[in-house]
């Protein structure tokens, strides 16, 4: 008899991590799932999930010393094409099919059948395609472009491509992030019947009410750690929060509180943008840290990115000082004297290819103009001193941007926003991907700027620099500010309750 029938894992990961330059993204992580089961795999943002899914798919290649196993065998994907030759098969969180082509011709993309050797066989593949989305009962006009389809339709599309590539692990990220209510209810059919063709789902989501509706069993990962693996049946959503959240509270930062200035800097008064935020008013106070929170797609950098005049608000008001400000391009907003750190600060924040001095003078070279021309000794005697005062490790300010570290890097991109003086300074995850040395010193570094009376803006999902650094937090559930937490009641069970839309303030 064949061994694999003995086995009740499809997959199995032991001991799996994974390095990057000065952060352990993951340490010694187990992950075992069952044959035809919906296995959840669940964390706060930045646990370690993406990383993990990224390695079963060979984005990643994890460090030594840990093994996967897959169907009975060793498994070590260098590329994506070879994990779905095995059997493994990832439906992303947003769909990229090709638009042009029809639903048939994406089902068998990469892999046409041909009438001979060089002309392909439309009818078998339309034909074939149509059957197997009426097998998961979800019939379809296969002939239709992808471009005609939507977003739901798209996605499941994918999961009928992945069944009929003979998938027997399928991963679904974040699925029902775009979807109405009717769609969800119809995907947890399609993830049904995709189980009863013995075929296993690594559901990954934020959302608890659908982990438990849809999981036979759930494992939580915190901070890159694996935290214990439990029947979805045999636990309860607070012990989930407390196993998402539990973390050793001594770690946390112990930044001096200061007292905060009862001056409001920033009013924002039902700010809308359809589909990403609705009716969200909250006021700043000169001096204050504000954390902003919520779990994936709950709308907090969508909300900043309003602010900024990155991507606009429909409607609502914006307040500066008292002032009615006009907030329509970025800008406006630095007219306004607003800042913003990006969460992701090698594509939409720095000029990497650029010296320190470049990128920290870029968005205002006028101080530097002399005859119309940039004088490089003052455009680097100002850079010095940003070097100097944000402790920037660097033999000197012509260093390629690309060759510092993380932490560095974050600081020539904070001291470009100082060097505007700002009032309001927005930072978007910003400690994501930097040792805990380089947070330390960027932690005193905004206590520092909150004592000198800017008011500072913060996203984070990193729980304990929320709940270390923040004055107050607003907390955002799937595009709705659920509640504003001051920070004597502050704590990581709070958030998380009001994250995943447990409770309302």
């Amino acid at each position: 008899m064949n061994s694999l029938t003995h086995n009740p894992y499809i997959l199995e990961m032991n001991n799996v991590s994974k390095t990057f330059p000065g952060v352990k993204a993951l340490d010694g992580i187990n992950l075992k799932v069952k044959r035809g089961s919906v296995h959840a795999l669940m964390g706060e943002n930045g646990a370690g999930k993406s990383t993990l899914m990224k390695i079963l798919y060979g984005i990643y290649t994890p460090d030594d010393g840990g093994e996967i196993i897959f169907n009975g065998k060793p498994f070590n994907p260098s590329r994506p094409i070879d994990a779905i030759r095995k059997g493994l098969t990832m439906v992303p969180q947003e769909i990229s099919p090709a638009a042009n082509l029809t639903i048939a011709d994406n089902f068998y993309l990469g892999r046409e059948l041909t009438k001979g050797k060089f002309f392909l066989n439309q009818k078998e593949m339309d034909e074939k395609a149509a059957k197997i989305l009426e097998g998961l009962g979800i019939p379809m006009d296969v002939t239709v472009k992808m471009s005609e389809v939507s977003v739901a339709k798209a996605q499941l599309v994918a999961i009928a491509t992945a069944v009929s590539n003979n998938a027997k692990v399928i991963i679904m990220d974040e699925p029902t992030t775009a979807l109405t209510e009717t769609e969800v209810e119809q995907l947890y059919k399609i993830i049904e019947t995709v189980k009863n063709h013995g075929i296993a789902i690594i559901f990954i989501s934020h959302k608890l009410d659908e982990v438990f509706k849809v999981s036979d069993e759930i494992t939580v990962i915190r901070d890159g750690q694996y935290i214990g693996t439990k029947p979805a049946s045999e636990v309860t959503k607070e012990e989930l929060i407390s196993m998402m959240v539990g973390r050793d509270m001594s770690e946390m930062f112990q930044r001096e509180r200061i007292e905060i200035s009862d001056e409001i800097i920033l009013e924002v008064k039902n700010l809308t943008r359809a589909g990403k935020y609705e009716d969200v008013s909250f006021q700043v106070r000169k001096g204050e840290i504000f954390g902003i929170a919520g779990l994936v797609g709950a709308g907090r950098s969508e909300i900043v990115e309003g602010l900024f005049g990155y991507k606009p608000a429909d409607s609502g008001e914006i307040y500066i000082h008292g002032q009615k400000a006009n907030i329509k391009t970025p800008l406006d907003a630095m007219k306004y004297k607003i800042g913003f750190v990006t969460e992701d600060r090698k594509l939409t924040g720095l000029f990497l290819n650029l010296s320190i001095t470049d990128n920290m003078i870029m968005p205002k070279m006028s101080p530097y103009l002399e005859n119309f021309l940039i004088s490089v000794t003052k455009a680097q005697r100002t850079a010095l001193e940003q070097k100097d005062k944000l402790k920037i490790k660097a033999p000197n300010v012509e260093v390629i941007t690309n060759n510092l570290s993380g932490g560095n890097q974050q600081k020539v991109l904070l001291a470009r926003w100082l060097l505007l003086e700002p009032d309001i300074l927005i930072l978007d995850e910003p400690t994501k991907g930097i040792d805990v040395g380089a947070k330390a010193e960027l932690y005193k570094l905004m206590v520092e700027l909150a004592k000198q009376g800017k008011t500072i803006i913060m996203i984070t999902s990193d729980m304990l620099e929320l709940l270390s650094m923040s004055d107050r937090v607003m907390v955002m559930h799937e595009g709705h500010q659920v509640g504003i937490i001051p920070h004597q009641e502050l704590t990581q069970e709070r958030v998380l309750e009001l994250a995943s839309g447990l409770t309302h303030n």
